[in-house]
């Protein structure tokens, strides 16, 4: 992945997806790529097509905010993506200061970051709530015992976007697995910002371009939403059917690492289900929550 130029990279993405009827342009001839324009985009925009010329090609990366809202409005983008926008154009701390100093010397030394002891205990003492933590990147750094009956991926070590897309028994325990691998990729760009040339973020996406055609599909979207609420509808091999509430908590003092913590409805069918899940897990019987074969296996695809 080019970090160089990460404004043009998202300015032409993003007009490719635009339909020109959508903005208002009707005929225009035969088109050899999709979306809009260079130009049109500038005409839509109220600026030359030389100045837009030149934010796509990186030699101006520094417009002013009234240029950038009024290609934000041109391209159809949300309040998510246009905060992204004007992200791509600021100016950035190196990663040394940005980051607190912990995180910085894990990052030095090739080590994920430590989750905050307080933390795991407070993950440890829940035996209704699957719960894990993850990094930016979707590297899963800690989880409790029932996270991990819930799925081997919930497992510290695992980059769960790449579980997601290669492990073939994680989509079949995602019922709605495209929606959420969607979600996943979207929220990987919006946690790292205009942080493009981060070297775990270059060695994931270069992998997964690799490997996975639908992710060098979505990634190359420019897509950019992220994490929310939402609800898993998994079928899990052993209890069956599950919905679970999944929310995240951002840990602060840290540099990104997010507490997802899960939950069914009270009293529903789920619930009893995640209990009986947690029975199993706590005698042992649960799924293998390490599971090194199976890791091993994805590793080897």
């Amino acid at each position: 992945m080019d970090g160089t130029n990460a404004l043009g990279e998202f300015l032409r993405a993003r007009r490719a997806l635009v339909r020109p009827e959508d903005a208002g342009i009707r005929g225009g001839g035969l088109r050899r790529v999709p979306g809009l324009r260079r130009e049109e985009v500038a005409m839509l925009a109220g600026i030359s097509a030389d100045y837009y010329l030149r934010l796509e090609q990186g030699r101006d990366r520094n417009p002013s905010l009234q240029v950038l809202e009024a290609l934000a409005e041109v391209l159809n983008l949300d309040a998510d993506a246009t905060a992204h926008l004007i992200g791509l154009t600021q100016a950035r701390p190196s990663r040394t200061r940005r980051a607190p100093r912990s995180a910085g010397r894990a990052r030095a030394a090739g080590k994920a970051e430590p989750v905050p002891p307080g933390i795991l205990q407070l993950m440890e003492g829940w035996t209704t709530n699957p719960a894990y933590v993850e990094n930016k990147f979707t590297d899963v750094l800690a989880a409790n015992a029932l996270a991990t009956a819930v799925s081997p991926n919930y497992s510290a070590g695992v980059n769960l976007l790449r579980a997601v897309l290669l492990d073939d028994a994680e989509r079949d325990l995602l019922r709605d697995w495209e929606e959420l691998a969607e979600a996943l990729i979207a929220s990987l760009r919006a946690n790292v910002g205009p942080d493009v040339d981060d070297p775990r973020l270059t060695e994931l996406v270069g992998e997964l371009s690799v490997r996975s055609e639908h992710f060098r599909r979505l990634w190359g979207r420019h897509d950019v939403h992220p994490k929310r609420p939402r609800v898993n509808r998994l079928h899990h091999p052993q209890v069956g059917d599950l919905e679970l509430h999944a929310s995240k908590l951002a840990i602060v003092g840290t540099d990104g690492l997010v507490l997802k913590v899960f939950h069914a409805e009270p009293g529903s069918r789920s619930a009893e289900l995640l209990a009986i899940l947690g029975s199993l897990a706590a005698s042992g019987k649960g799924r293998n929550p390490t599971s090194p074969d199976r890791h091993q296996a994805i590793d080897e695809q």
